[in-house]
């Protein structure tokens, strides 16, 4: 036997008191632990206030997206090609861009007392194809928010470390925490998108990500995270234009991968995924958002407005001050 390996046969240092415990002492400090799960039964009062969501606290909430936006009906079938994404709702752009300010004091606003009163969270997930507008649209409404209170991840292929693990992993740590805004630029959709254009997985086992994607925005939403979901839609022409533009224009050619171009062949083959992920994964409590996506300023306003009014509906409220407070004086 190794030296060092003797050394743990006859005992270890007892780190409170630096005395070595023999074998015994050890198996009888062993037996006078309570056993894990007393120690969790020990701590229900420091987990409840840690989860109120889990234990009776506040529902979900799904309001009426702003107009212009389609909202997919859970249980019926997407028609993208059915949805126009030129559609402007008849405004002004000039107006539109005034309003857009509006939408985004409130965002801020809301989202300070969401950040204080650290009992829920909001995720907004962004799906489009290329060039749908997810930077530009995170960058338009979330201008000005308090980066302390918002997160935005931005899934590209996956890790090693990330393939050994379930699909759902990685997103999974990225959810937001309580108080949080957390933003998906791209999300755990691609795993029934990229995966299945690209015939990365067999298809017995993308079609079972559904329902797996579904359990896992219930689990989000029963645990106080309320999901918000916007597909980007635009145009096969649109696509055209704003390639040609990267191209174009040198300080744009750091956004254009000549890979875009292969992926374009497949055009219609996403859009038959996106059909079906809108489809099969919209939800009473995670419904899809179809924002017609052609025309920028519109886009930015509508998604703005939807946001304002899910985090208005949340009703995030001012923790109570302690008690006193307001009588209290700062000393010279």
């Amino acid at each position: 036997m190794s030296k060092k390996h003797g050394k743990h046969a006859e005992g270890q240092r007892d780190r409170s008191t630096g005395v070595t415990m023999s074998q015994d002492s050890l198996r009888q400090s062993a037996r006078d632990r309570p056993p894990s799960s007393a120690a969790w039964a020990g701590a229900v009062s420091e987990i409840a206030g840690a989860a109120p969501a889990l234990i009776g606290g506040h529902a979900p909430v799904v309001v009426p997206a702003a107009p212009g936006i389609v909202t997919v009906t859970p249980g019926h079938v997407c028609e993208l090609d059915r949805i126009d994404p030129d559609a402007d709702g008849g405004l002004d752009k000039a107006v539109a861009k005034e309003a857009l300010l509006a939408e985004r004091a409130r965002i801020q606003e809301l989202q300070e007392r969401l950040y204080a009163e650290r009992r829920r969270s909001l995720l907004v997930v962004f799906q489009a194809i290329d060039t749908g507008g997810k930077d530009g649209t995170i960058r338009a409404v979330l201008e000005g928010v308090n980066p302390q209170g918002c997160e935005v991840s931005s899934f590209k292929a996956p890790t090693t470390v990330e393939l050994d693990h379930d699909f759902l992993w990685r997103y999974h740590q990225r959810t937001p925490g309580r108080g949080m805004i957390g933003v998906f630029n791209r999300s755990h959709y691609e795993d029934v998108l990229v995966v299945r254009v690209k015939h990365l997985v067999p298809e017995e086992i993308w079609r079972g990500r559904y329902g797996l994607i579904n359990d896992f925005e219930r689990l989000l939403t029963a645990s106080g995270t309320q999901v918000l979901k916007f597909f980007l839609h635009i145009s096969r022409a649109e696509q055209k234009e704003r390639l040609e533009a990267r191209i174009a224009d040198p300080a744009k050619h750091w956004k254009f991968d000549p890979a875009d171009l292969v992926e374009r062949e497949s055009w219609d083959a996403y859009q038959s995924a996106f059909g079906d992920a809108l489809t099969r994964c919209s939800t009473p409590y995670a419904p899809w958002h179809v924002v017609p996506a052609n025309r920028k300023w519109f886009r930015n306003l509508v998604v703005a407005r939807t946001i304002a009014d899910t985090l208005e509906a949340m009703d995030p409220r001012y923790p109570d001050a302690p008690e006193g407070i307001a009588g209290m004086t700062v000393p010279d």
